[in-house]
């Protein structure tokens, strides 16, 4: 169920003032006696991770990698990203926001929540930059820090294709399609390409089915998300800085107190694998708790959505080992609870007699 929260009169990175409303979805456990873990979206994706229409089942559910039996999972929608469709949320004044402003949404949305502490947050693409911009932010909140197919800043590379998705989307008669037929060609590769389609045709269209796989893509989303929620996603990508301006991210990096998990692919075009090397290496000489793996993919950047084994068996240690320290906790806090529970009801029973 989709819930919603305002946040009265926030200001943004560019000193404006306004109501900001944040809309979730919550899975699982009850967040206050399971584990939480956060798990946030990608540019075009939503709070729906899990269930029937959920763009993360292979992952997250009942026995999954992430399972909902055993902890409590909150994804919030980047605001403005149009899910809850009331388009009078949407944000027009995009460039004044950046992706920490949604951090510090998400820190506090996840007061208002009375979440104190977080078992992991997780996410891809923006959704991964966007962990760890809140991680930046609250370095002793979240237990482990994992993000996917990501960086912690917006390299040169990004910032070009972001400028290219920005003409599309001002320039463009079909804007919204035209920037997601333009974004497929640099989340996938080639060899992704060639495999998939092999350079077949269409038994009806007159074209080749890698075009009428764009198209379909293109129509897709065009159906389902706004123009003002592309800009914004687009814009947001392009202000991923845990540095805040001073280009020192290791520095900031290194204060997080969380373990810090980094899922690379070794195709990925728009988040470079070597990118995360050298983070990983440079932050491994000032931080002991940090670790590294590589989905082996030809799929470029969505390998992180598609090559779900890979990625299960890279997370597994940390949601299933590090979970029985969780499950010990919680059956200590249960047993003492219970033990509380009896020792009011036979005080109320002498108080009674």
């Amino acid at each position: 169920m989709l819930q919603e929260l305002c946040l009265k009169d926030f200001e943004n990175s560019a000193g404006t003032l306004q109501d900001i409303y944040v809309s979730f979805q919550q899975f699982g456990q009850n967040s206050e006696t399971a584990p939480v873990v956060l798990i946030n979206h990608a540019l075009t994706g939503n709070s729906q991770i899990t269930g029937k229409l959920g763009w993360w089942n292979k992952i997250v559910g009942p026995q999954k990698c992430i399972d909902t039996n055993r902890f409590s999972i909150l994804a919030f929608n980047i605001p403005g990203n149009g899910f809850n469709g009331k388009k009078e949320h949407l944000i027009e004044n995009y460039k004044e926001f950046t992706l920490r402003d949604i951090a510090r949404i998400q820190a506090l949305a996840l007061e208002r929540l009375k979440i104190e502490k977080l078992f992991a947050v997780i996410g891809g693409s923006i959704g991964g930059a966007l962990a760890w911009e809140l991680a930046a932010l609250k370095p002793g909140l979240a237990q482990n820090i994992i993000p996917i197919a990501t960086d912690f800043k917006a390299t040169d590379w990004v910032l070009a294709n972001c400028k290219v998705q920005e003409q599309i989307l001002n320039n463009s008669n079909a804007p919204v399609k035209d920037a997601r037929m333009h974004a497929m060609t640099f989340y996938r590769t080639p060899q992704s390409l060639s495999k998939k389609f092999n350079r077949t045709k269409e038994e009806i269209k007159p074209c080749y089915k890698v075009e009428g796989w764009l198209q379909y893509h293109g129509d897709k989303l065009e159906e389902r998300f706004q123009l003002a929620s592309y800009k914004l996603m687009n814009h947001l990508l392009t202000t991923i800085d845990i540095s805040r301006g001073s280009g020192n991210y290791l520095e900031a990096a290194k204060k997080i107190e969380g373990n810090i998990h980094i899922v690379t692919v070794n195709s990925d075009w728009f988040f470079l694998a070597d990118e995360n090397w050298d983070t990983y290496v440079n932050l491994s000489l000032v931080k002991h708790n940090v670790t590294i793996h590589e989905i082996r993919s030809i799929h470029g950047h969505d390998a992180f959505l598609i090559e779900a084994a890979q990625l299960s068996r890279f997370l597994n240690p940390v949601f299933k080992i590090n979970l029985d320290k969780n499950e010990n906790q919680k059956l200590e806090t249960e047993i003492f609870n219970k033990q509380a529970n009896e020792d009011r009801s036979f005080s109320n029973f002498r108080s009674w007699s």
